[in-house]
């Protein structure tokens, strides 16, 4: 069961996000708050794997929030994906750089938000197709004089492996991808994570598109 926190300051959005989350048996809404302040309380009393996170809010908005998840220790299994009306650089490159392991749109489809919650509840990257490449590896900011030395860690195998997560492939499709079980991609994908100092797969996004490894 995915448990999620939903965050917005406007009640009937909240509830219309339940109701599409709740339809799925293996997605369970623990809770819900109207901005920043309140989500934090409520994480602390009681935990989630994922949060929706509104970001324009009062008394206190949502990157910020996100910023604070991100660096408590009693939160570091939480990912947070950021949830907006806006299609703005600027939220973009704040909820990234904040450590928001992706960017949904509001006017996404219900299926695709129930998507996005598994994709950041297994630890992979979510970005709306309406943020482009280079607003990404912008925002996300990989200082770029040491990726070339942390690529040269890589085997050819993790190298292709980055080059899958880089093009939006799940484990599940690496793995078919590449001809291995999803559990070989899984193992993979974590091995790259670590040795290229990543914290999630947004950065090894970045990474790659940096290194022009994609195009």
């Amino acid at each position: 069961m995915i448990r999620v926190l939903v965050v917005d300051d406007q009640p009937l959005v909240r509830a219309g996000i339940r109701a599409v989350l709740e339809r799925d048996e293996d997605l369970e809404v623990t809770g819900e708050a109207g901005d920043g302040r309140a989500a934090l309380d409520r994480l602390r009393a009681v935990p989630a794997d994922v949060v929706l996170m509104d970001l324009r809010m009062p008394v206190l908005d949502g990157i910020e929030a996100t910023r604070r998840i991100v660096a408590d220790p009693a939160m570091g299994a939480t990912a947070v994906l950021a949830l907006t009306t806006f299609d703005d650089d600027e939220l973009v490159f704040g909820a990234l750089r904040a450590g928001a392991s992706g960017f949904l749109l509001k006017d996404a489809e219900p299926e695709a938000l129930r998507r996005a919650v598994r994709a950041a509840a297994g630890g992979e990257a979510v970005l709306d197709p309406g943020v482009t490449r280079s607003v990404l590896a912008a925002a996300l900011q990989v200082p770029a004089p040491t990726d070339s030395g942390l690529l040269a860690q890589l085997t050819d195998r993790e190298r292709e492996v980055l080059v899958a997560v880089a093009q939006g492939l799940s484990n599940d499709e690496i793995g078919r991808e590449l001809h291995m079980s999803p559990a070989t991609a899984r193992t993979h994908v974590g091995r790259v994570l670590t040795k290229l100092a990543a914290r999630d797969r947004a950065q090894l996004v970045a990474m790659a598109w940096r290194a022009g490894l994609v195009t």
